[in-house]
């Protein structure tokens, strides 16, 4: 009589020995002199990788094999295994062994290219050039295909920096993706949804410049508040390594260099360990914080690192009369960027520049006056012949609450 194995039966012994592989002392990788994020060996691996390997379930298969993919004598063995241990447990169950491989393999690949690149300390490489993903965005394959597009973008540059400011002054236009608040999808966009749509909040425009400074060997991480601590709404940028952590505001290039962006005034307000208004910056590596996901709160599976120390001493004051000022054609038409005098009493007091919509919504003209009294906003648009008008607006800035005002070109019944 024939006998049959279960399917369950060949499951289970299938995995046994996939463990058995991985955990085998063969597998182990010698821990490199001076490298603390070097692999530990012996019982410390061991149980590591079989936590991996439970995690990973039926994906357990591409995960060895991703593993063992390089020799033990690969630097790039290192890379994968820094790598898989701080993967979050969503990845495990899904990423298969060649989106890992292609991703290591060219991460060290513009490391080994780039003369900038070779100058990052390895734990640095690790947790801020090495890893796929910044957020909680859909999973790419976009390493190989930065890599091959923006090299010839930043041939010639000889530092980090250098890299970061080219890639966020020339290639969102390469790509065709712009800020706006409502025409993109989504928030957390991946970079091809954000090229797909040709549209992205200051969070998706942060992971596409952040995916583009790791393509070319360059240090970078996703840095955020939930909410300023003097007006509404949370704000996304981009910190860049050069010889030490720099800010820049993507697809919000400044000529004057990094450290240089339109929000340095409201992240000298942030408050450390304020779960609200602290600035976090994104970790591979386990930190013990998570970071707040504004559009997904319930979501702890990214680490984070509290930063609020590098933008604010904690003796920043918000000046008594700042106010905000923002003008539209209407209430449900776009912000226009145009010049404006604030006079009262017929004589100009203040002047500025209000923002566009292809600027981020937070992004806005901010003018200290006083509170609780008439004044007028004058400004030109152009008319329907093209011929220049002249728009006046009469405002009081609220003594309470926040000071923001919005101005409208058509109001209400007009």
């Amino acid at each position: 009589m024939k006998t049959h194995t279960p399917p369950a039966f060949i499951s289970t012994m299938l995995f046994l020995i996939a463990l058995f592989l991985v955990c085998s002392p063969a597998a182990h990788t010698v821990r490199a002199a001076g490298d603390e994020h070097a692999s530990p060996a012996g019982a410390d691996a061991e149980e590591w990788q079989k936590d991996i390997l439970l995690k990973s379930g039926e994906n357990s298969g591409h995960i060895r094999h991703a593993l063992g993919h390089f020799t033990a004598d690969d630097p790039r063995r290192h890379g994968m295994e820094f790598l898989v241990r701080y993967m979050p447990e969503g990845d495990l169950k899904t990423l298969s062994a060649g989106y890992l491989i292609e991703n290591v393999e060219y991460a060290y690949k513009a490391r080994e290219q780039f003369p900038w690149a070779r100058t990052v300390p390895m734990d640095i490489f690790l947790n801020d050039v090495l890893p796929y993903a910044s957020i909680d965005e859909r999973r790419d394959p976009w390493r190989r295909d930065f890599f091959e597009k923006f090299a010839p973008m930043v041939e010639g540059s000889s530092s980090c920096g250098e890299v970061a400011q080219t890639l966020n002054r020339d290639m969102f236009k390469v790509v065709g993706v712009e800020y706006h608040a409502r025409k993109r999808p989504k928030p957390n966009q991946s970079p091809y949804e954000s090229i797909e749509a040709g549209y992205a909040s200051c969070s998706g425009l942060s992971v596409l410049l952040i995916d583009a400074c790791r393509a070319m060997g360059v240090p970078a991480r996703f840095v955020g508040i939930p909410r300023w601590a003097n007006k509404r709404g949370n704000h996304s940028w981009v910190e860049i390594w050069d010889d030490g952590w720099h800010f820049t505001g993507a697809c919000e290039y400044d000529k004057r260099g990094l450290d240089q962006s339109w929000f340095v005034g409201d992240a000298a307000q942030a408050i450390e360990n304020h779960p609200w208004h602290a600035i976090y910056a994104s970790s591979w590596k386990s930190s013990g914080k998570s970071f707040p996901l504004i559009w997904d709160l319930e979501n702890t599976t990214v680490e984070a690192l509290d930063v609020t120390s590098r933008y604010s001493d904690g003796s920043a004051k918000t000046p008594e009369n700042i106010c905000y000022i923002s003008l539209r054609q209407s209430r449900r038409g776009e912000r226009i960027a145009t010049d404006i005098v604030i006079s009262k009493n017929g004589a100009e007091i203040a002047r500025g520049t209000t923002s566009g919509a292809s600027r981020d919504l937070n992004d806005v003209l901010t003018l200290e006056l006083e509170k609780g009294v008439p004044l007028v906003a004058s400004f030109s648009l152009s008319g329907e012949n093209g011929e220049k008008v002249v728009i006046n607006k009469e405002f009081v800035v609220p003594e309470r609450g926040i000071p923001w005002i919005n101005l409208y070109v058509e109001e209400q019944g007009e």
